[in-house]
């Protein structure tokens, strides 16, 4: 781990054999307008992974479905040949149609073609982390993932990928899943707003698991809170900063993916995410959420 990778807000965690900065990048929002096709500013999109990349992160989330198939191939643009420490976690189990709508795409066949869509957009002959999106847009639902997940370990065990992970899922998904093989992470919906999977998080720290929150900062509706206003003037720091510093600091195995368009906005991310909060403003964030109200 280079000096600028252990300078990152957090610090590192292991997924599996792989070490990876707890503080990463998300590249959903390298895509165009609703997450469809490319960029407005082509060269912009690859100035922010080589900055992400140049700022030590060593952990970048992504999909094929972005774009679709936008995102991969920006990546493997920006920054292929990656470097040793580099490791990118992608997303199967859903594709993109006209309408701009995520359909679930969990048949056998439908797993196997995104995954070699993955090897081929990355430049890749093995995926380091794959996650099993279930659920829908609303969240997770109920419903077995034993079959898809199944088909992902058997491309496992052939070599096409080095780890398993499962999102957009229920506990007692998470469990199945385990049951079929290892994971290395898990990545729900989670935020100081949106607190649903508290057991599930302190369960997966106590195991060495991953936790990945997606729209970390309340995704399409940002997050507002009195509270979090409050907490953040004095401090003299951004809402979304104090937002992100909570997150690292709510567990040790909650890992960022916070997305961005601008290489200035990835710097702010960095550097809010490593701001300071003391045991009061975080005992008065602890607060937030919908037992609390927001």
């Amino acid at each position: 781990m280079n000096t600028r990778s252990a300078s990152l807000p957090g610090g590192t965690w292991a997924l599996g054999d792989l070490i990876v900065t707890r503080f990463g990048y998300g590249a959903m929002q390298l895509a165009g307008p609703g997450v469809m096709g490319p960029p407005a500013d082509h060269d912009g999109a690859l100035a922010v992974l080589r900055e992400a990349a140049g700022l030590g992160i060593t952990h970048i989330d992504t999909a094929g479905a972005y774009g679709p198939r936008v995102t991969n191939q920006l990546i493997r643009e920006a920054l292929h040949p990656y470097s040793e420490s580099l490791h990118i976690v992608t997303k199967v189990g859903a594709v993109r149609d006209r309408q701009g709508g995520w359909p679930p795409a969990r048949q056998p066949e439908d797993l196997r073609r995104a995954v070699h869509e993955n090897l081929e957009d990355l430049g890749l002959d093995s995926l380091d982390v794959v996650n099993l999106r279930f659920g829908d847009a609303q969240g997770p639902q109920a419903g077995s993932l034993a079959e898809p997940f199944e088909t992902l370990a058997e491309l496992q065990r052939q070599g096409l990928i080095r780890h398993l992970g499962v999102s957009n899922a229920t506990a007692e998904q998470v469990a199945q899943a385990q049951a079929i093989a290892p994971i290395v992470c898990v990545q729900n919906m989670y935020n100081l707003a949106y607190r649903q999977d508290d057991e599930l998080i302190d369960d997966l720290a106590d195991q060495g698991i991953a936790y990945v929150p997606f729209f970390p900062l309340g995704g399409f509706t940002p997050l507002q809170s009195t509270a979090l206003s409050a907490v953040a003037t004095r401090l003299d720091a951004t809402p979304m900063s104090v937002a992100l510093a909570w997150l690292l600091r709510r567990s040790p195995n909650i890992l960022l993916i916070p997305g961005t368009s601008s290489v200035a906005h990835l710097r702010e991310n960095v550097a809010g995410a490593g701001l300071s909060l003391s045991g009061e403003e975080l005992a008065e964030l602890d607060k937030i959420g919908p037992q609390h109200g927001v």
